[in-house]
C-alpha cells in the first residue's frame, strides 16, 4: 500500500476518543491509574493504528516507533525503580522518619507551604533534576506535610512548583540544556532571558501559599507532642541518619548519572537501617533475633516490596509504608502505555499533521507565541513526553521565530514555559505518572496547586502579548533565513 497523507480531522479521533474514555474512567473509578487509563491509552493507539493502516501505515512500522518511545524511558523506568527501592530503605533507617521528626519541630505550618517552595526550588537548582528533588527531599516534606494536617495535594503542589522552578533555571537541568539546543541559542543567554518570566512566576507562587497558609484551619493540626513520642517509640532518631541524603545529593552535585546515585541512597539506607534499627529488622521479618539473614530478608523486602510500620497513631501507618519497586510498577505500566498511544500518533503523522495545521494559521509574532505554548502542551496531552513537547516544537518552530524577526531565546524560554512545567500536570505523560507515583498523590489532587506550573505558559503568553522582553534580530538575520 502507498502511503497518504492524513488530515486533521482524522488525527484528532484518537484523542477525542482518549479524553473521552479518560473523562469516563475518572467519574467511574476511585483509581483509574489502577489500569483503566492504561488500557484507554492502549485502545486510543489502537484506534490511531487502525487510522494509519487506512493510510498504508504498516503495524510494524507503529511498534517499531512505539519501541523506540518505549526505548527512550529506559532510565526513567530504571529511575522509578530505584526511588522505590531508596524509599523502602529510607523508611527503614530511620532516614525519613528523622527527616519528619526534626522538621515537624523546625517547619512551623504558619510558614511550611512557602517554606516547601523554597527548599525545593533551592536543591533542584542545585541537582538540576525535579525527579531528584521530589524523590528525596520531596517524600519528607510530604511526611511532615501529612503530620502537620495539611493536604496532601497542596503540599505536593508546593513541592513541585519549587521543583520545576528549579528544573528550569538550572544549568544542569537536561531541559534547560535541551530547549536553547532546539531553539539555536546559548544555555546562559537562555537562562537569563527565561528569568524574566520564571521569577514573577515563582514569586506569585510564594504569595500565593502564603495567603492559602493564613487560611489553614490551624485546628485541625494534631499535637506535634505525640506525633513525635510515637516516632521515638518505633526509630532510633539520630542527626547521624542525614549523612545519607547528604551523600546522595552530593553525588548528584559532582554531576553523578541519577541511576548511580539513587542505586547508591537505596544501600545505603540498608546499611544505616542494619546500623541504627536492628530491632526493626527483627519486627519485619518477624524473627526472635538478629542474623545475617534476618538483616538480609529485611532489607531485600524493603527494597523490593512492600513494608508497614504499624504504630499507636493510625495517621502515621499510612506515613510509614512504602511498596519498594513493586509500588512503582503501577506507574510503569502507565508510562509504557503513554508511549504505546504517542508511538502510534507519531507513526500514523498525526502528531506532525496537527502541528502543521496549528502552524498554518498562525500570521502575527504573537499567534506565533500562543501556537507555540499550545503546541508544547498538546505534545504533554498526545505524546506523554516531556522531551517531545520540547523537541519537536522546537524544530517545527525555530524557522517561524527567525522569520519573523524574533530572536532564539524567545523560542526557547517559551519552550521551557510551557513545555518542561506543564508535563506533570498530565496523569498519564511520564512526568505526571512519576511524580504522582513518588509523592503518593494523584495528578488531578495535586494538579489546582501546582501554582508556578499553571502560572509559567500563562507568564510568558503575557509578556507576548504585551510585548514585554521581546529581543529581536536584525533585518539581515531575517533576509538570511528567508533565502
Amino acid at each position: 500500500m502507498s502511503s497518504k497523507k492524513i488530515s486533521l480531522a482524522e488525527s484528532l479521533i484518537p484523542i477525542v476518543f482518549l479524553i473521552s474514555l479518560l473523562a469516563i474512567n475518572v467519574f467511574t473509578f476511585d483509581d483509574a491509574l489502577g489500569g483503566p487509563n492504561q488500557f484507554s491509552l492502549l485502545l486510543a493507539a489502537a484506534v490511531a493504528t487502525i487510522i494509519g493502516a487506512t493510510k498504508g501505515i504498516s503495524y510494524k512500522t507503529v511498534f517499531k516507533q512505539i519501541a523506540s518511545n518505549i526505548e527512550s524511558t529506559a532510565e526513567a523506568i530504571v529511575i522509578l525503580l530505584l526511588v522505590g527501592s531508596l524509599a523502602g530503605t529510607w523508611l527503614i533507617s530511620g532516614v525519613v522518619p528523622a527527616m519528619i521528626y526534626y522538621g515537624i519541630q523546625i517547619l512551623h505550618p504558619s510558614f511550611f507551604l512557602p517554606a516547601c517552595v523554597l527548599i525545593c526550588a533551592i536543591v533542584s537548582v542545585a541537582t538540576g533534576s525535579s525527579w531528584t528533588t521530589s524523590a528525596t527531599i520531596g517524600i519528607a516534606l510530604m511526611g511532615i506535610g501529612n503530620a502537620l494536617g495539611i493536604s496532601e495535594g497542596i503540599v505536593a503542589g508546593a513541592i513541585l512548583s519549587g521543583a520545576y522552578f528549579g528544573d528550569k533555571m538550572s544549568p544542569l537541568s537536561d531541559t534547560t540544556n535541551l530547549a536553547p539546543a532546539m531553539a539555536g541559542t546559548d544555555l546562559y543567554t537562555h537562562i537569563r532571558y527565561m528569568a524574566f518570566t520564571t521569577v514573577p512566576s515563582i514569586l506569585i507562587t510564594l504569595v500565593i501559599f502564603v495567603i492559602i497558609t493564613f487560611s489553614l484551619e490551624t485546628a485541625s493540626i494534631k499535637s506535634t507532642t505525640e506525633i513525635l513520642a510515637v516516632i521515638d517509640s518505633k526509630f532510633v532518631i539520630t542527626p547521624w541518619l542525614f549523612l545519607v541524603p547528604l551523600i546522595v545529593i552530593g553525588l548528584i552535585l559532582r554531576q553523578t548519572p541519577p541511576v548511580t546515585a539513587l542505586l547508591i541512597g537505596a544501600l545505603l539506607g540498608g546499611v544505616f537501617a542494619l546500623i541504627f534499627q536492628p530491632q526493626l529488622l527483627q519486627t519485619i521479618t518477624g524473627a526472635d533475633s538478629l542474623n545475617a539473614t534476618v538483616a538480609y530478608k529485611a532489607i531485600m523486602t524493603a527494597l523490593t516490596s512492600s513494608v508497614s510500620i504499624e504504630t499507636t497513631d493510625p495517621s502515621l501507618n499510612d506515613l510509614f509504608s512504602s511498596g519498594g519497586m513493586a509500588g512503582m510498577l503501577n506507574t510503569i505500566w502507565l508510562i509504557l502505555c503513554a508511549m504505546a498511544f504517542g508511538g502510534a500518533m507519531e507513526a500514523n503523522g498525526a502528531l506532525e499533521k496537527i502541528t502543521n495545521s496549528i502552524l498554518h494559521i498562525t500570521k502575527s509574532s504573537t499567534g506565533l507565541f500562543t501556537s507555540t505554548v499550545s503546541t508544547c502542551i498538546l505534545f504533554n496531552l498526545t505524546a506523554s513526553d516531556q522531551y517531545l513537547a520540547i523537541v519537536v516544537p522546537g524544530k517545527m518552530f525555530a524557522k517561524a521565530y527567525k522569520e519573523k524577526g524574533l530572536a532564539p531565546e524567545n523560542l526557547s524560554r517559551t519552550l521551557e514555559d510551557s513545555g518542561t512545567v506543564t508535563s506533570v500536570l498530565v496523569p498519564w505523560n511520564t512526568c505526571g505518572a512519576y511524580q504522582s507515583g513518588v509523592l503518593g498523590v494523584a495528578t488531578l489532587d495535586y494538579l489546582p496547586y501546582a501554582f508556578f506550573n499553571l502560572i509559567s505558559p500563562l507568564m510568558t503568553l503575557i509578556f507576548a502579548w504585551f510585548g514585554i522582553k521581546i529581543r529581536r534580530i536584525s533585518k539581515e538575520a531575517v533576509e538570511t533565513v528567508a533565502v
